[in-house]
């Protein structure tokens, strides 16, 4: 059984992480407004270049939870679970998740001082953007040894900002066991084909491996537990996003509310209206404790890591449906059209439900984790 008690410190927000907030959310109110996200979407890279320099090297956003040795500001995941909830306040479509938490956090798990290294540094700079393909059930990625080395042959389905990323980590099965190889794709050898999804703000493809050179990260029969780790990560941060976002959605309603008229009173006035924004605060103070929580267990590497990730995942997932649906609906007729931003969040949070697995998935995990039954996966 699990002990449920991270360190009480990772669970409030310091000084320097307000003041974190702060920045983030006056740089990305000036650079994420509806129609700056909507044109970031439909450029060829996905997102604002300059944004994304600007992040990295003023804000120092993408190394926050990196080793000072990797050139990071060696902090934890609760100083970055600020930027991430700062950024999915604005939808920001820039590749922070699949760049700085999933590809940084599989370096940084695998242990491989090289690796790290050579790649790290350039991510906490944004010279550099990477990924992680091949993770669970959208996969068959092979690597054998070819006359120069490592080489990958196989397909990596739905993978995340896979389509422009510079740097792939892809768990692959080699012939001593499963590893993680890392791949500085070329066209060559990489075939990559977006996919037209759900959400335009967060970016998957398709990526073909046909020979391509790869090195190999961390030791054999690492691959599962990298991958893992990773998938925590992955839902953590998520979690993360959908506290802001919920918040979003939150204010933007009240603010309607509260301006909007009907039969010569505000519609916030009414009883009814009145009973669904209390239900929705509850859901989003919920969340952003859930999201706390999972983030300050990541930061200490607990023990629970699994237990508050998938916890999180159930709650903000449930929590960012909830705020999307009254977001849509509370706005009345205009809420509906594709003028409104709403539906850029409805979209979000449909497509994010599915990510990294279910909340039924993690409720059967959570069986599984506390002892109830079912798999703990």
């Amino acid at each position: 059984m699990f002990r449920l008690d991270p360190d009480p410190a990772l669970l409030l927000e310091s000084d320097e992480q307000r003041q974190l907030r702060d920045i983030l959310r006056q740089l990305l109110a000036d650079t994420c407004g509806p129609e700056e996200v909507r044109a970031q979407t439909r450029s060829p890279r996905g997102h604002d270049r300059l944004l994304w320099d600007r992040l990295a090297v003023e804000v120092g956003v993408h190394g926050l939870a990196v080793p000072e040795e990797y050139g990071g500001a060696g902090g934890t995941f609760a100083d970055l679970a600020v930027a991430l909830d700062e950024a999915g306040r604005v939808l920001c479509p820039a590749p922070l998740l699949s760049t700085v938490v999933l590809a940084g956090h599989a370096l940084l798990d695998s242990g491989d001082r090289r690796a790290c290294a050579r790649w790290l540094p350039g991510i906490v700079s944004g010279a550099l953007t990477a990924t992680v393909a091949g993770l669970p059930c959208r996969a068959d990625v092979t690597a054998e040894r070819g006359p120069g080395g490592w080489v990958l042959r196989g397909e990596a389905d739905f993978v995340l900002d896979g389509e422009g990323a510079d740097l792939l980590l892809v768990a692959a099965r080699a012939p001593d066991g499963e590893r993680l190889f890392a791949c500085e794709p070329d066209a060559a050898t990489v075939d990559r084909v977006a996919h037209r999804v759900l959400d335009p703000t967060r970016r998957q493809a398709l990526i073909r491996f046909r020979g391509a050179s790869c090195e190999p990260v961390g030791e054999v029969g690492q691959a599962s537990g990298i991958v893992g780790a990773v998938l925590d990560a992955g839902r953590v941060a998520l979690a993360a996003e959908h506290v802001g976002g919920s918040a979003h959605a939150l204010d933007a309603v009240l603010t309607y509310v509260s301006h909007r008229t009907q039969f010569g009173r505000v519609i916030g006035s009414f009883q009814a209206v009145k009973h669904r924004l209390a239900d929705l605060l509850v859901e989003v103070e919920g969340a952003r404790s859930a999201s706390a929580y999972a983030s300050a267990c990541l930061a200490g590497r607990a023990e629970e890591t699994p237990v508050a990730a998938s916890v999180a995942a159930v709650v903000c997932t449930g929590a960012y449906r909830l705020a999307t649906a009254e977001y849509v609906q509370l706005h009345g007729g205009i809420g509906f059209t594709w003028e409104h931003p709403a539906h850029l969040y409805v979209r979000r949070a449909r497509a994010d439900e599915a990510l990294f697995g279910t909340a039924d998935d993690h409720r059967l995990r959570l069986a599984g984790l506390l002892g109830l039954g079912g798999r703990s996966g």
